[in-house]
């Protein structure tokens, strides 16, 4: 049973059994291949594990790794809508002109990726190869985890369709009358699992 972080002895301890850390780490690689890099992701397959996640919340669930340019092609080489959950991680700079918000975000964006990928390696690596349930961070690794857990319940509240903190009461009232193997319930309870490790670990972090 997962134990939330406390700082013990300049570290940030706590305790993931192997399917709990699997877990984590498998979202945070989704969501790697996501944000990526333009040159990083050509050629990267997509990835199926958000729409696992998300089946049967209505409507077609969306993979979370893109071609090069943020887009997939469709039939006859129409690229399909920049994927919603990019605009949740990297927010527009302009709401009032489209296009100086994308001129913005295409000198931006960029170095964005990289340092976002890279934070998410961070955490990867921290958690990915342990032998035993404990966990324990340095700083640097508890810091790039909390933000690490930031982007991927972006995507993933993306995913469920919370775009407001109403949004999470209404889903929860929808999910509770559904069987206890539906895949919806599954989602909800990997989010709200996802925030209670990420407030855990944000109160540890506190002087």
């Amino acid at each position: 049973m997962a134990r939330g972080f406390k700082k013990r002895q300049g570290r940030y301890v706590a305790r993931l059994d192997a399917v709990e850390r699997g877990l984590v780490v498998g979202l945070m690689e989704q969501v790697r291949e996501l944000v990526q890099p333009a040159d990083a992701a050509q050629g990267a397959e997509g990835g199926d594990e958000f729409d696992r996640i998300v089946a049967g919340l209505g409507g077609v669930g969306m993979g979370v790794s893109l071609a090069a340019d943020d887009q997939v092609q469709l039939a006859g080489g129409v690229p399909a809508p920049r994927d919603p959950a990019l605009d949740r991680i990297f927010p527009t700079a302009n709401r009032q002109d489209d296009q100086v918000a994308a001129e913005f975000r295409q000198l931006t964006e960029q170095g964005l990726r990289a340092r976002k990928t890279a934070n998410l390696d961070t955490a990867i690596a921290a958690l990915a190869h342990l032998e035993e349930q404990k966990v324990s961070l340095d700083q640097a690794q508890a810091v790039a985890l909390v933000v690490a857990l930031t982007d991927v319940r972006l995507v993933l509240g993306e995913r469920l369709g919370l775009k407001q903190d109403d949004d999470l009461e209404l889903i929860e009232e929808q999910v509770s009358s559904l069987e206890e193997d539906d895949p919806a319930v599954y989602a909800l309870a990997v989010y709200d699992f996802l925030t209670w490790l990420q407030e855990t670990l944000a109160h540890a972090l506190l002087p």
